[in-house]
């Protein structure tokens, strides 16, 4: 019980102390014009309000990531709560500032334009390739698992396929149309639903008292086939802790957002939230299961099984749809956001401008014919190929950071330190999991650790590099790419 309230306090003193350190290294400017305002069309960049802003980011990236992955990371115990915690405040709630405040002082670009600005013209290939299809695959999968929870919830209406084709609507709708016309209308009630059923699983947790159930804080690993902590808890547990997806996410609202300052409350804030929902359903996990029982129901499908039986032995029939209902929300509105960032990445890339909707449906068509082909690739392997790819990319949005404030000789420790812990977690998967080379694990930690150093080696050549070339007029140094460049059909508002 103890590990869970200590853990939900510690998000919160993180919030308080350590994201202040982390806005002043990056250094605000109150008064600078964000792109909301600079180049506001109507549909992409549009200012809105600090409030909403923070919704939207929190639902972004609060796909079935903070539930899912908590409830499975549950089967490990307590350590769980070890890394949610200190990868929330230290690598992921930094990974989410700093994209997204380095994406608002270029423009709202996204991470495959800023890794071509920030760590060399190649990068910006290679990274808008895989940008791609990771939003391609988090969209997919996004599918998928809020159609299962609905199909039983409704008991079997419209069955998998007909809930599949109406989210695939709603998302092609969000796609194309003006961010402030479906995606801020819509998102206030749906985050109501979220935050009701999360306060609804936390209080009857103690109400019930199943929250004396949740083990205490130890590091012995209890999850009951022996799966390694290491690399495993890392990739099990993604959105809650640190993911690489929400690096796609915080571009959309860095476009969006009024205030420079605004950035602690909208990027930090919400990445702390959702740290406190993957607390809430790990935590109610272990109260209601022990380790066996828990893996036995995410084996009779995915972990939406587990999150159907937590929220009725909860809170009953009624409390308990109202709860699944909430969880239903989390993947559906990343899933839109992620399709709607792809259709932003490939136009920014190819440099089409997005004002009008034969362009947006230019591009939105392709994807979505694209994803539908994937609905009929088993949906685990989906995951598993999303968790790595998800992960990989939280490294190249924390090396971006990185290089951003190196050149800004600010503090780059606080972003590179969790992106050498994390580039290490990625590369010993790849090599020790099936969808990897399969090596032994033991071989695979000294292989990991020269490959870590010959990335860091590369790394600190390129910023030596770029460091020498910096003129006074440079536009490493001018936060403000030229907007004539990369948008050059937009009308310029003074």
């Amino acid at each position: 019980m103890y590990s869970f309230i200590g853990g939900i306090i510690l998000l919160f003193l993180g919030y308080y102390f350590y994201s202040k350190v982390i806005i002043k290294n990056f250094g605000v400017e109150p008064e600078r014009q964000t792109p909301a305002y600079v180049l506001e069309d109507g549909s992409d960049f549009v200012p809105m309000s600090k409030n909403k802003n923070w919704l939207i980011q929190l639902l972004n990236i609060a796909g079935t990531g903070p539930i899912f992955g908590p409830i499975m990371g549950a089967l490990y115990g307590p350590v769980a709560f070890i890394w949610i915690v200190i990868g929330n405040i230290f690598a992921g709630a930094v990974h989410d500032y700093y994209l997204g405040m380095i994406s608002l002082r270029n423009n709202g670009a996204h991470l495959p334009e800023l890794s071509g600005k920030y760590l060399g013209k190649g990068m910006k290939h290679v990274v808008n390739i895989f940008t791609a299809l990771l939003l391609l695959l988090v969209g997919t999968v996004f599918v998928t698992s809020p159609a299962s929870l609905l199909e039983e919830v409704t008991n079997g209406f419209l069955g998998h396929w007909g809930w599949v084709i109406l989210i695939f609507m709603y998302y092609f709708l969000s796609t194309i149309l003006p961010i402030d016309k479906v995606i801020g209308r819509i998102y206030p009630i749906f985050g109501a639903i979220l935050l009701l059923a999360c306060a609804g699983v936390g209080i009857t947790l103690f109400t019930s008292g199943n929250i004396e159930n949740v083990p205490e804080l130890n590091l012995q690993n209890m999850h009951p086939d022996n799966l390694s902590v290491i690399p495993g808890l890392f990739f099990t547990i993604s959105c809650g802790a640190m993911s690489g997806f929400h690096a796609t996410q915080s571009p959309i609202i860095s476009r969006t957002v009024e205030k420079e300052g605004e950035g602690r409350f909208v990027f930090y804030g919400a990445m702390i939230a959702e740290g406190v929902i993957a607390m809430i359903w790990a935590a109610a996990a272990m109260a209601l299961f022990d380790g066996q029982t828990l893996s036995q129901i995410i084996a009779q499908g995915t972990a939406s099984a587990a999150v159907s039986e937590i929220s009725l032995k909860l809170l009953g029939s009624v409390g308990g749809t109202i709860a699944i209902l909430g969880v239903i929300v989390l993947p559906i509105t990343s899933g839109d956001t992620a399709f709607r960032s792809l259709r932003m990445v490939i136009a920014d890339y190819l440099k089409i401008d997005q004002k009008s909707y034969n362009k947006r449906f230019l591009i939105a068509i392709p994807i979505f014919i694209i994803s539908g082909a994937l609905m009929f690739i088993d949906f685990n392997l989906l995951w598993r190929y999303f968790n790595w790819a998800n992960q990989a990319t939280a490294v190249i949005a924390l090396f971006v950071s990185s290089a951003y404030l190196f050149l800004k000789k600010r503090n780059y420790f606080v972003t590179l330190i969790p992106g050498v812990f994390m580039l290490y977690m990625v590369i010993l998967y790849l090599l020790t999991e099936k969808i990897g080379f399969g090596l032994d694990m033991k071989l695979s930690y000294y292989i990991s650790i020269v490959i870590v150093g010959m990335i860091l080696v590369a790394f600190a050549y390129q910023m030596k590099k770029m460091s020498e070339s910096i003129t006074p007029d440079s536009d490493l140094l001018n936060d403000q790419k030229d907007i004539a460049d990369l948008y050059p059909e937009l009308v310029i508002h003074k």
